[in-house]
């Protein structure tokens, strides 16, 4: 598979977002989707990323190196620490300042989107059913969400396979919990004879919900652009390092061509869904942080030894 995540954009787009919301009229879908993707500043990565007052760790499960990691000015490549440069010191400890100067704003963008998401279901799942009934439900999946960011991204982790293009489908899916309710509240309502107050609350939805999720998408939009030059700065320290492996210069990062962020982006939203969890409410399980082989969760398998 292509590379698909920069290795700030880790750092910067999380979720490829949907923060949708439809409307129940035919023919009046409207989609809230913040075009946020985590490759749009084109660059990409190969490895998962832990961005921590640690260091700087970037790992994977196949190609050469395999681990790379860095920290204070040290650079270890697969276990083996590297001599380099005085030069290629300082650019390892800007790259690593840049890197977790970005991780907060990452975070902070990921709970925007989360909260973009939840209100745009809610929002649709009120006027579908002209109940907020589901309101609670809605309250716990939110949460479940956002403690899931607190404990990836908060903790200066991004996982490929948790979030590339995967947040999408969960939402999606999670809103398949919803139908049950929602097909009985409709039914009722035509059978009541009030189907119209389902078009009246469509045309609400239209006129102000759907004002304010748009606003809300472009500003995540925004924060997102607002942090590729930081990600083009990593990228030129990146390019920049005289240090080699196996003959071969460094690639943390690289061009992402137009074409390929398409093919990425449309191979991600067409995986297989997320496994539902086991639970009466028939809600979905977020992928959990990954736990290492050979290492305690979120940290190195193997520590780094340091001269």
């Amino acid at each position: 598979m292509r590379r698909s995540l920069p290795l700030a954009l880790m750092l910067i787009a999380t979720f490829s977002t949907p923060a949708w919301a439809q409307q129940a009229h035919s023919g009046a879908a409207q989609t809230h989707r913040a075009q946020v993707s985590s490759h749009q500043c084109g660059l990409g990565t190969a490895f998962n990323v832990l961005a921590d007052s640690g260091g700087i760790w970037l790992y994977r499960d196949t190609g050469v190196p395999r681990e790379v990691f860095f920290h204070a000015g040290e650079l270890s490549i697969d276990h083996q620490v590297q001599q380099i440069s005085a030069a290629d010191s300082e650019r390892l400890r800007e790259m690593e300042q840049h890197a977790r100067a970005l991780m907060p704003q990452v975070a902070d963008m990921a709970h925007a989107v989360v909260d973009l998401s939840y209100d745009a279901l809610g929002g649709v799942i009120e006027v579908l059913t002209g109940s907020s009934l589901n309101a609670r439900k809605i309250a716990r999946l939110r949460t479940r969400a956002n403690d899931y960011v607190d404990a990836t991204l908060g903790k200066g982790r991004w996982d490929q396979q948790a979030f590339d293009g995967n947040f999408e489908r969960y939402v999606e899916h999670e809103a398949e919990a919803f139908k049950g309710s929602i097909a009985r509240h409709m039914l009722w309502q035509i059978m009541t004879g009030r189907s119209d107050a389902i078009d009246a609350r469509a045309q609400a939805m239209d006129g102000q919900l759907d004002a304010r999720l748009d606003a809300r998408a472009r500003a995540i939009e925004a924060r997102a652009s607002a942090l590729c030059s930081d990600v083009q700065t990593l990228r030129a320290l990146q390019d920049a390092l005289d240090v080699r492996y196996q003959g071969h210069a460094l690639q943390l990062l690289d061009a992402v061509p137009q074409d390929d962020r398409n093919a990425i982006t449309a191979a991600a939203r067409t995986r297989a869904p997320v496994e539902k969890e086991i639970a009466n409410d028939g809600a979905l399980a977020l992928p959990q942080p990954v736990k290492l082989q050979g290492g305690t969760e979120g940290t190195p398998a193997a520590a780094v030894t340091h001269h």
